[in-house]
């Protein structure tokens, strides 16, 4: 038996490179992988808009409406607060009343202590075309002390994923300044 010599560059004659149809398996085996990790991507991006961008969206417009909130005096009882800027009348303030729960908004007395925002963040005057829903309760903590809570939520969220809408939720706490 005649052994084969190594070529100049060392390998044997028979070790030429791979054939076409291991090249073909490789990538048929790349792109079933690919196609499965594409999932996962799709899966990423929804909890990326859902938990994070329209999660800090809620929190961001409930520290808006505490701000426009604790900004009223302690005794104010008619400053509409569903509008920014606040007019001075047809609204019920600071006034004890409200709910902090989006599914059921308190609209009376007055105005009421909810409002809609449309999905850049501005107020809308129906409920047709909302993307954000803020209530409020405005509650006595004791004799000289409101306890004002804002919640704010998302209509929806983005992708097919069945999980809790975002939601954020602040309290604070105002004092009479006598």
């Amino acid at each position: 038996m005649e052994e084969k010599l190594p070529n100049e560059f060392g390998r044997r004659a028979s070790q030429s490179g791979t054939s076409l149809l291991e090249t073909l398996i490789a990538l048929t085996i790349l792109i079933i992988v690919s196609v499965g990790i594409m999932g996962l991507g799709v899966v990423a991006l929804a909890t990326t808009e859902n938990q994070g961008h329209l999660a800090a969206r809620t929190a961001e417009y409930a520290q808006d409406k505490m701000e426009q909130l604790m900004s009223l005096s302690y005794g104010d009882p008619t400053t509409d607060s569903t509008t920014f800027p606040s007019p001075s009348t047809g609204g019920t303030g600071l006034t004890i009343g409200g709910s902090f729960d989006p599914s059921s908004p308190v609209a009376s007395p007055g105005t009421g202590y909810v409002d809609y925002l449309d999905i850049s963040g501005q107020p809308v005057s129906s409920t047709d075309n909302w993307a954000y829903i803020r209530v409020w309760k405005i509650s006595a903590f004791s004799a000289t002390v409101k306890q004002i809570t804002v919640s704010t939520k998302v209509k929806a969220e983005v992708g097919a994923l069945a999980g809790a809408l975002p939601q954020s939720t602040l309290t604070s706490l105002k004092t009479s300044p006598f």
